[in-house]
């Protein structure tokens, strides 16, 4: 038997105006996932903890089979572990964002312009962050660069106890100010962020970008705090071997510290423009080298609806439809019996533009049990079945039935 995942991130939403109320899902033409959907079983799952932020960290560890409220410690770590960060465990580790701000005087005062500092590539980002560990680095911090917008800064002997460090992605278009904490312990990080605007507005990176009219990445935002995680081995757990196919180092370090393969798939970014069929493919060779199980986690639905972007969040998932599941259904096609799972970890609600812990959809169709499912997959039908599971532990014990 044969298990894979194809996780859509962020594709759950709430009705959205300008898709005449109704949500991406449900707009999207998605003849491949639909066509399971009738031979599958369909239901809602909780995908995040009552008490637990719902972050693409804590709802994808839920899907995979690992209960957060046991194994979470921070986003942050699992990125480090992904980039190849040994940790102690008296390290603490913080997301760093390359993002863009306003450029009113005061820092409280900017505005949040881009979380991603315009999808800033990941050579120019390299250039940055090299720039920013020059500046700012020490025996204290040490800053490493990853994917993109996404690095990860190392302080040694540091605090989790940092009062609140907002996700940049959650204030897209606000003033900063008040989303700056004010604990004491987080001081030191703050200025290292107000420090970073004038450091980083005339670098030469940002220069030549705002030359091309792309947007800068002008600053640093640091959040996502914890410390070294202590997976246990999905082998280990569910007595399968694993691989999990990301564009994202949060997702590939899950994967690492799980003991589960983390295939590179090249040109592979996270948005509407990733490697859709590479992934898929690295998915087929996956299973064809000795694994049981493939996660394929696509980020660009939650991009998506990060960005307010309905129309790309409805293109997404088309993409998704017709460029991954084809070449993932035919490689499985070839192995007697197999099963396949699609859900989104969380919403990601076009109309608030951040993440939302609402259970979500989700899809099981079993190639040697077909049986009667629903028309069409999205939120209304999926809470229409009746069925509902209260974790994504008891989601992932029945996908592979143990």
């Amino acid at each position: 038997m044969k298990y894979v995942v194809v996780l859509y991130d962020g594709m759950a939403d709430y009705p959205v105006p300008e898709l005449g109320g109704r949500t991406p899902m449900a707009v999207a033409c998605k003849p491949n996932f639909d066509s399971l959907g009738k031979k599958g079983t369909v239901g809602l799952v909780r995908t995040v903890p009552d008490g637990m932020k719902p972050g693409s960290d804590v709802a994808n560890m839920s899907v995979m089979g690992f209960d957060p409220s046991i194994y979470y410690t921070g986003r942050s770590p699992l990125e480090a572990a992904s980039i190849g960060v040994d940790l102690k465990d008296t390290d603490v580790t913080l997301r760093c964002n390359l993002v863009t701000l306003s450029d009113e005087e005061n820092y409280e005062d900017k505005t949040m312009v881009d979380y991603c500092a315009g999808d800033i590539s990941t050579e120019e980002a390299a250039e940055i962050i090299k720039s920013v560990d020059e500046r700012f680095g020490s025996e204290i911090f040490k800053f490493y660069s990853g994917v993109s917008y996404r690095h990860c800064l190392v302080w040694d002997c540091g605090t989790t106890d940092l009062g609140s460090m907002t996700p940049p992605h959650d204030i897209s278009g606000r003033v900063v100010g008040e989303y700056l904490s004010k604990s004491e312990n987080a001081k030191p990080l703050i200025q290292m962020m107000k420090d970073s605007y004038e450091f980083l507005k005339d670098h030469p990176v940002n220069k030549k970008r705002a030359a091309e009219g792309k947007r800068p990445a002008n600053s640093i935002w640091l959040w996502g705090e914890g410390k070294r995680p202590a997976l246990s081995p999905f082998e280990q757990l569910y007595g399968i071997k694993g691989a999990v196919i990301s564009a994202v180092d949060l997702l590939k370090g899950i994967g690492k510290c799980a003991k589960m393969e983390t295939p590179e798939v090249e040109g592979a970014t996270g948005y509407i423009d990733t490697n859709f069929e590479g992934k898929a493919r690295a998915a087929v060779e996956a299973l064809k080298n000795g694994c049981d199980f493939a996660y394929i986690h696509l980020e660009a639905p939650d991009e998506c609806g990060h960005r307010r972007e309905p129309e790309n969040k409805v293109k997404s998932i088309e993409m998704i439809d017709s460029r991954v599941l084809p070449i993932v259904l035919d490689g499985l096609e070839e192995y007697d019996d197999y099963k396949i799972m699609i859900l989104p970890d969380h919403p990601t609600p076009i109309v608030t533009a951040t993440h939302a812990p609402d259970p979500v959809p989700f899809m099981i169709y079993q190639k040697s049990k077909p049986h009667k499912g629903v028309e069409t997959v999205n939120e209304e039908t999926a809470k229409a079945t009746g069925l509902f599971l209260n974790s994504g532990v008891e989601l992932m014990k029945k996908f592979l039935e143990v």
